[in-house]
Order: C-alpha cells, then structure tokens, then sequence
C-alpha cells in the first residue's frame, strides 16, 4: 500500500540538472549528502570487465519525449480516478496489450484488479501512481530496447541510494521489503516502461 505523499526533491519536476548516481562507499562521514561524489561502481571481485554507473535520474516530464509524457499523464490521471477500468482505454492504446504477468494474463485489467489487496483494484491504482510520480531513467538508449523506466530503483542498485533516496524507496515499499529485496540482489516490484515512441510495454511486478 503505497505510502503518504512527502515533498518532493528540489530538484524535481522538470529538472534540468539530473540526479547523480551515488555509489556505494564513496560518500565519507563528514561529506554533505548533495555534494557530488565519483559516480563509478566498482566491479565485483574477480570481474575484469568495467561497470557503467548507474543511469541518471530525473523528474517530471519536462525532459520526456512527448508521447512518453502524454502516456504517463494518461495512466496518472486513470489511476487519480480511483477506477481501474480507465485504464482499459490507456492500454488499448497499444496495438499489443502491454505486460502485466511474466505468466501471460488473457485481460491486463481483471488480472491487475486480482492482485490488488482491495476488490476495487485502487490498491494498485495508487501504487501506479505512485510509481509514475517516482524519478526515471532512460535506458537502453539506441537500441531496440531503449525504454524510460519508472521508478528509477529499477535499474539503480539498491545498495548506493543515500538517505534521500531510501525515503523515495519507502514510499513504495515497506522496510521489511527493501531488505528482502536487497537479499535478492535489486528491486523486482512494480515498474512501469515505456518505449520512446509512448508505447506502454509493461507495468509488472517480479522477475
């Protein structure tokens, strides 16, 4: 259940100065949190092969395509509704329906309404939103799988966010979830993507 809304960061919506990717230990006790700190994650022990940081993040749609934008906007405003069936005509949009189930789902809408913990479906109603108002990043970019990625977390390790982002993480899941998930190795909640023409490929959830 998605969790009260705080005030967001400063530097959203719209931002033009991204979010920096913060990684793991390089931030020392007597450092300002919003100070910039070096952006490369050190590779896993043994592995030769040099990591890309993690992507940047930013807010709003200000720096959104706009047909990103536009289908963003329609999915906050059928989950502002409080009626999970505005969503049908959003995802009818698509010419394939977009993945809901790594299982396969025959309607996107009746499956979502069955996972949520309400009859209604506004469970899930509001974690979308939730996860549409969340930071993105834009992934991928130049090949046939570049996407825009909400939240953020979702291609973000787990174990580099500063206490900002924690209280980001906790908006969308409770504590007991964020050490779980951090067991398995990365965030495998709800995530929305879609694509830089605004096709919604998936809003999912696992792995």
């Amino acid at each position: 259940m998605a969790a009260a809304p705080i005030r967001e960061p400063e530097n959203e919506p719209g931002t033009t100065d991204p979010l920096r990717p913060v990684a793991p230990g390089k931030q020392t006790p007597d450092q300002p949190a919003d100070e910039e700190t070096d952006t490369d994650v050190p590779a896993a022990e043994g592995d030769t092969t040099p990591q890309s940081a993690p992507p940047p993040v930013q807010y709003g749609d200000a720096d959104l395509p706009p047909q990103v934008a536009r289908m963003r906007t329609a999915l906050m405003e059928a989950a502002r509704s409080g009626r999970i069936e505005e969503l049908r005509p959003v995802f009818q949009q698509n010419e394939m329906p977009p993945t809901v189930s790594f299982e396969g789902a025959d309607d996107p809408i009746d499956y979502l309404r069955s996972m949520s913990g309400d009859p209604e479906g506004r469970e899930v109603l509001a974690l979308l939103l939730e996860i549409l108002e969340a930071g993105w990043v834009h992934v991928d970019q130049g090949t046939p799988q570049e996407m825009y990625v909400w939240p953020y977390f979702a291609r973000w390790p787990l174990e580099g966010l500063d206490p900002r982002q924690e209280v980001e993480l906790y908006r969308i899941l409770t504590a007991y979830d964020v050490e779980e998930m951090r067991r398995h190795g990365g965030y495998i909640f709800y995530r929305v993507g879609i694509g830089p023409d605004g096709t919604l490929h998936y809003f999912v959830a696992g792995h």
